[in-house]
């Protein structure tokens, strides 16, 4: 598989891990970007954007991240809360009054970033056109009464985190999350890096496209597929659906969860400046900040019984755990559907993102495959 880019003397070993994904693990179209130190060490891009067309990946190519727009959104977060803004153990109808009915006057951020809540799902329908428009998904969340009482147990907040912290930082800035993240952090770096993409970059995005038998068909009444839907409004994976990823419709809308667009060098480069700051310039978030997110908050099965998969989560971030090693024990990260990957560690000084445009489900090897060859570098 030839690709292009270029990787530092000492970091061959993620090249070639680059590679094997093509040539072992079904890889179409991907890039993997790697930061150390604030310095770009891996800057590798190959294969096709579109396979409808043959359109080649280019050295920016972004692609639907999915639930790496976690990581985003949790950046903004504690941004905010380091400048003051916002307390996240305060509740969040300091802010948002509204939110402050039906059991839900003392949930914090802190809890919906932790995924402890009571909100993993809306029970209100909603349209495809409602689910678009931000206000409609707002006003039904005011409405929602947990699941639990709020804080004692945990369950995976797929789509409402996204709009849940989102609504919280509209309301502090005046902008919403997508909006507030250019401003505050992706015009100043050079994100090619968005929640609600610019009508203009549409063209250029790399196309999704799903691996043969990617994810097992779940009932749709059950709580998981629930949260993956946001009720069946939102097709998983469902890429060519009409209401899918590719859409330029959903594309270009704010679905803070689970709706970011992003090239490799643009969440690689998000994550280093948060853990370290790129090329000389001051980190994002203080060690302190980064001390208080990577604190465990929730692991174990979950309200409705679902493992966890070893995962454990801080303050909006996967961090590291006996069965998911990460870089260190300084490690931050999110991943999305389909096998993206991007983490930061301020301890080893990386930032590093690894996106796709063929999703694969299960026991995908791809990033992990490429957070070892990493690991193998900056530790040896």
């Amino acid at each position: 598989m030839e690709y292009n880019g270029w990787a530092d003397e000492g970091f061959g070993a993620v090249a070639d891990a680059f590679g094997r994904n093509f040539t072992d693990h079904g890889d179409t179209g991907a890039a993997v970007t790697v930061f150390v130190d604030g310095r770009k060490v891996v800057d590798l891009w190959g294969g096709t954007a579109d396979e409808r067309t043959g359109r080649p990946w280019e050295r920016d190519t972004a692609v639907p991240v999915m639930s790496a727009a976690k990581g985003v959104v949790a950046v903004c977060a504690h941004l905010l809360a380091q400048e003051g803004r916002l307390d996240l153990d305060a509740p969040i109808a300091d802010h948002w009054p509204e939110f402050a009915r039906h059991g839900k006057e003392r949930i914090t951020p802190r809890m919906v970033l932790a995924h402890r809540a009571g909100l993993p799902v809306i029970d209100r329908p909603l349209t495809f056109e409602e689910i678009l428009a931000w206000t409609p998904v707002v006003r039904a969340l005011e409405e929602q009464a947990p699941y639990w009482e709020p804080g004692t147990a945990h369950e995976y907040h797929g789509h409402t985190m996204g709009w849940l912290i989102g609504e919280v930082i509209r309301r502090i800035t005046g902008r919403t999350p997508g909006a507030y993240f250019r401003t505050a952090v992706a015009d100043e770096l050079g994100l090619t890096t968005w929640i609600g993409v610019p009508e203009a970059e549409l063209p250029g995005l790399a196309r999704l496209s799903e691996a043969p038998g990617t994810y097992p068909e779940l009932p749709a009444e059950s709580l998981f597929a629930r949260i993956l839907t946001m009720d069946g409004a939102l097709p998983f994976p469902g890429t060519d659906h009409p209401r899918g990823r590719n859409s330029p419709a959903v594309l270009a809308a704010e679905i803070p969860g689970t709706g970011a667009v992003s090239s490799a060098r643009g969440l690689a480069t998000l994550y280093a400046a948060a853990a370290t700051g790129v090329d000389g310039a001051p980190r994002l978030l203080t060690r302190d900040t980064l001390t208080d997110a990577l604190r465990v908050r929730t692991d174990g099965p979950s309200w409705s019984g679902f493992p966890d998969g070893g995962v454990h989560w801080g303050s909006g971030f996967n961090v590291a755990s006996e069965s998911v090693p990460l870089l260190g024990a300084r490690s931050f990260s999110n991943e999305g559907a389909g096998g993206h990957f991007a983490l930061g560690d301020d301890e080893l000084g990386v930032g590093f993102a690894y996106v796709t445009n063929r999703m694969v489900g299960g026991e995908d090897p791809r990033g992990p495959l490429l957070v070892g060859a990493v690991r193998g570098c900056v530790a040896g």
